[in-house]
């Protein structure tokens, strides 16, 4: 399917791997040109090289922290004519809120909740005075499925959540749309880390870590690549009156709590 985005321009951030680079192959193969932000330079290039190899579309890289207002401030002043805006750079630690100190819940949140923040504020003005783009915030299923071992990522992804929907809500009188995916278990590198660890644990080995699967729905995480035809679906005109909506990719785990 043509999405018609060709010749669009999309920054994507946590862009080297996972769901970052997911969403950028899907954009590329519909014709976007691309800036892909990280923090890490290898990553990047790595990722910009696969790119280059299977796509012709234009490829940049920046290597940035955008924990940091400044490279924030930096990225808009050098890229102002964004199309899509695709926020994902982030992941908060798991624990209770006895285990997750001041220190770190503040780093994970200056990267993802204010970096989110930080992104849409600068690119949504940008947007705004050419009349025209969409913003697509990769959140995360705990937002609307609380864990309070997981309380420091549940309480960010609500936030971001109520993020989305207000500007989304708001962005049609500015010709602009902002929307929200929340992914369940994705099988990133840091799932299968996580997994590893699992199987070590309860089938003391880590190499059975697939088996650890079997209780989610399918048998299986979520591929990287369903959430980033997503992202790119979300983007184009064809979801064009789509905005302050946020779409959950999980398997159905949260239709499926019990009642008492």
């Amino acid at each position: 399917m043509d999405l018609g985005l060709r010749g669009r321009r999309a920054l994507i951030t946590g862009a080297s791997k996972g769901i970052g680079l997911a969403a950028a192959e899907a954009l590329a193969a519909e014709g976007c040109d691309l800036v892909l932000v990280s923090r890490t330079a290898a990553d990047l290039a790595a990722a910009e090289e696969r790119l280059r190899a299977t796509r012709q579309v234009g490829v940049t890289v920046r290597a940035l922290d955008l924990s940091a207002s400044a490279s924030v401030d930096a990225l808009a002043a050098e890229f102002p004519g964004i199309d899509i805006l695709v926020n994902n750079a982030g992941a908060i630690p798991g624990g209770s809120i006895d285990e997750v100190e001041e220190a770190r819940w503040r780093a994970a949140w200056d990267l993802k909740v204010f970096g989110y923040i930080n992104m849409c504020r600068r690119f949504y003005a940008l947007m705004r005075a050419r009349g025209r783009g969409v913003i697509v915030n990769v959140i995360g299923s705990a937002g609307e499925n609380p864990d309070a071992t997981y309380v420091a990522g549940s309480t960010g992804n609500a936030a971001l959540m109520g993020l989305t929907r207000a500007l989304g809500g708001a962005a049609p009188s500015d010709g602009l749309r902002v929307v929200g995916i929340n992914p369940g278990p994705i099988l990133t590198e840091r799932l299968e880390g996580l997994l590893r660890r699992r199987a070590q644990d309860s089938l003391g080995d880590a190499e059975r870590w697939r088996e650890t699967m079997a209780p989610m729905p399918f048998g299986r995480a979520g591929h990287p690549h369903e959430i980033g035809a997503l992202v790119a679906f979300l983007a184009s005109d064809l979801s064009g009156y789509t905005t302050g909506t946020i779409v959950t990719v999980d398997g159905g785990i949260a239709s499926r709590r019990k009642a008492f």
